[in-house]
């Protein structure tokens, strides 16, 4: 039977999204189901005098509405990133303040979706207000509390030392704008108790098991009084890990009416109630001896959160992780903000933090006259520098190598404004990528049908990056089955838990445990083929052979530094009189471990090229001072690419399958993708103008 990992596998779950058959969590159809609408504060900082609720009530439909003065009742979870998680730690509706613009402040359920907008446009609130603070550059930073118990800082070496030893330095500070989450599928719930006290919950989550976990807390019930269905997710990336407080309301209020309940919310109120990448200033300072030997690398990061919860930006934590330097320093500081909650948003702090480091590096490279790829290689460390530990199975020296064979990197003209075509200053750039190598606890569970068929079952999820394929594919590598006859059934807290879609850490966590569910079925057959064990179904009468398997990280940890490794290369044009800059032509290069299915994981790396492209080039969002709202608030206001902002994305990974890491040799490859492309582009632009772009995004204006 032909190997199918590493080949390119077409989508499992592709005819269902195309016809429209598969089911997102607002389109699940209930018997007797009625709407929710939000009633959203118009102030970001301040407290509720009153609230008219009257002539809500009384309009047509409504059925029940809910605010601080009446909430339906819910209980704290433990919060705690482990077992339970909300974004918020404030629950909805607990008091009367205003922490940030466009905050839930009310619920109105009515008979329909209309009449519940209507009704909840009729709700009057007056208020006391004070100032906001919207700007990270007005508000005061402090020291960053440790984040999932790590301290956010670390020092290694003299600092000063370091300094005074170098012939060369770098001194640079680089800013991010505030990035709103935009999945294609708007955040929603439908929230079903039965009269047996069960609560079956339709929702978009990354995490079945902990959302399944986090609910049964909030409504104080057993965990297996709780359902979570997410057969399908359109897009999360990171904001649909846990519940928002649009989620929680709506359990709650479905107990208290008695009738499931959707809530849907709308692109302008998930623009400030689903989260956001915080916006971000860096201060880079590097050193180097006179042939390009770092000396030093120093690196302080602020970002903001929000006044109900916080969450840091973790721009540094690559930093140990990327060049070796004697002496080496990293330190967070954060500040609050009157606006909803930053959450994770693909490769958090990895790719802010990319984008000043590659940025620092390309200067420096240009301030020794050092080609930006050989300084990168001449630089490389083979350890996790706070870690102490050996990288496993690194690829990254080849992927610059490869990269830049491929690219014509050596024919680039050394100066800059040097290269034209058709009038336009055209520039080529270089960056890195990295991500962490994660995975988790996983448990699957494999059925070989009498029919020739196989069935995989996992509460693990597929967020739209290809787990269905994955799964599929594994299995079908196992037993010996060709693809079609593989079903596989995910995202329900009925089967076993795989863990969460999220960290890039899905396909290293649940590939194992098909891996060993598979092989435990053969072994249970007693065969070592599955034709071998469909000819002893057949015969036996037996209903299936199954089998419950799990993978997990074991004492690995303790050895080695786990990491995947890339290189972006990149052309741009700018046409210098109108300052029209586009992205011509790209290449990435990843180190990912062994490449389950090329097809999809290519596919992971160009959407996290496309989505780069827009934080480099568009993507903002501004606060209204005075009401705290993002001032951008529909995907028509909120400017990302369009397919005419995207050149063709050539894709390349190297590397043996890393086996130090899991028994399957594979890493994640979701969020590496978008890590390292905005400096890639600004060093391209750098490249071509001679401009040094610092604060991204890179609009007309700052190239005029």
């Amino acid at each position: 039977m032909n190997k199918v990992i590493g080949t390119g596998v077409n989508r499992k779950d592709g005819f269902a999204k195309v016809t429209g058959s598969a089911t997102y969590a607002a389109e699940h159809q209930i018997a007797n189901l009625v709407h929710g609408y939000l009633v959203t504060a118009a102030i970001a900082n301040g407290e509720i005098d009153s609230i008219d609720t009257s002539a809500a009530k009384t309009a047509p439909g409504v059925i029940a509405v809910f605010t601080h003065q009446n909430p339906p009742k819910i209980f704290q979870p433990a919060n705690d990133f482990m077992t339970s998680k909300i974004y918020e730690a404030r629950l909805p509706l607990s008091d009367n303040k205003i922490y940030y613009g466009g905050q839930i402040i009310g619920l109105v359920v009515a008979d329909t979706f209309e009449r519940a907008r209507h009704a909840a446009h009729l709700v009057k609130v007056k208020y006391t207000t004070a100032k906001p603070t919207i700007d990270g550059k007005q508000a005061t930073y402090k020291e960053a509390p440790p984040f999932f118990g790590e301290e956010l800082k670390f020092t290694k070496g003299d600092i000063a030392a370091g300094t005074n030893a170098a012939k060369v330095k770098i001194a640079a500070t680089y800013t991010t704008a505030t990035e709103l989450h935009a999945p294609m599928e708007p955040h929603a719930i439908i929230a079903h108790w039965t009269d047996d006290n069960s609560l079956t919950i339709y929702e978009p989550t990354q995490w079945v098991a902990g959302s399944q976990r986090t609910y049964a807390q909030i409504c104080g019930l057993p965990t297996e009084k709780v359902r979570i269905v997410t057969p399908f997710l359109g897009g999360g990336f990171g904001s649909k890990a846990f519940p928002w407080p649009h989620g929680i309301l709506a359990a709650a209020a479905a107990r208290e009416i008695k009738r499931p309940l959707k809530v849907v919310l709308t692109r302008q109120q998930m623009t400030a109630n689903t989260g956001h990448r915080s916006e971000t200033e860096q201060l880079i300072k590097l050193g180097a001896t006179a042939d390009g030997k770092l000396t030093v690398i120093d690196h302080e990061a602020k970002s903001c959160t929000s006044l109900v919860d916080v969450f840091p930006e973790l721009c540094t934590g690559i930093t140990p992780a990327m060049y070796a330097a004697a002496n080496l320093r990293i330190q967070q500081e954060i500040a609050t903000l009157n606006v909803g909650t930053p959450t994770f948003m693909r490769a958090p702090g990895e790719n802010p933090g990319m984008w000043a480091m590659e940025s620092a590096i390309d200067e420096l490279a240009w301030a020794l006259n050092i080609d930006p790829v050989e300084l990168r290689l001449k630089n490389e460390t083979t350890e996790h520098q706070r870690q102490g530990l050996p990288f496993s199975a690194k690829h990254f020296a080849d992927c610059l190598r490869i990269g830049a064979e491929k690219f014509g990197w050596k024919d680039r003209p050394k100066q800059v404004r040097s290269l034209t075509r058709d009038g336009k200053l055209i520039g080529w750039g270089i960056a890195a990528a990295t991500f962490p190598g994660m995975r988790g606890k996983s448990t699957v569970k494999a059925r070989l049908l009498p029919d020739g068929t196989a069935h995989i079952l996992t509460a693990g999820n597929d967020m739209g990056t290809g787990a269905y394929t994955i799964v599929a594919a594994t299995a079908a590598d196992a037993l010996g089955l060709p693809v079609e006859k593989i079903r596989v059934e995910m995202g329900d807290s009925l089967l076993p838990d795989a863990g969460i879609a999220g960290g890039s850490q899905m396909t290293a966590s649940l590939v194992p445990a098909v891996m060993s569910a598979c092989a435990e079925v053969l072994k249970t057959a007693g065969v070592k083929t599955a034709t071998e064990a469909l000819t002893k179904l057949q015969q036996s009468g037996a209903s299936a052979f199954e089998a419950t398997a799990t993978s997990a990280p074991g004492g690995e940890g303790k050895k080695w530094a786990f990491q995947s490794w890339g290189a972006h290369f990149c052309e741009v044009s700018l046409d210098e009189e109108i300052g029209r800059l586009q992205v011509t032509r790209w290449l990435s290069v990843m180190n990912i471990g062994q490449v389950i299915n090329a097809k999809t994981a290519a596919s992971q790396v160009r959407g996290g090229v496309i989505m780069g492209i827009g934080q480099a080039l568009m993507e903002e969002c501004h606060f209204d001072p005075n009401i705290g709202n993002p001032v951008v608030y529909d995907l028509a206001t909120y400017h990302f690419p369009a397919h005419a902002d995207i050149p063709r994305i050539e894709v390349t990974f190297v590397g043996e399958p890393d086996l130090n890491f899991n028994p399957a040799g594979a890493r994640g490859v979701g969020e590496i993708g978008i890590t390292g492309v905005s400096a890639a582009i600004a060093n391209a632009v750098y490249h071509a103008t001679g401009k040094r772009i610092r604060n991204l995004p890179i609009t007309p204006d700052k190239l005029l």
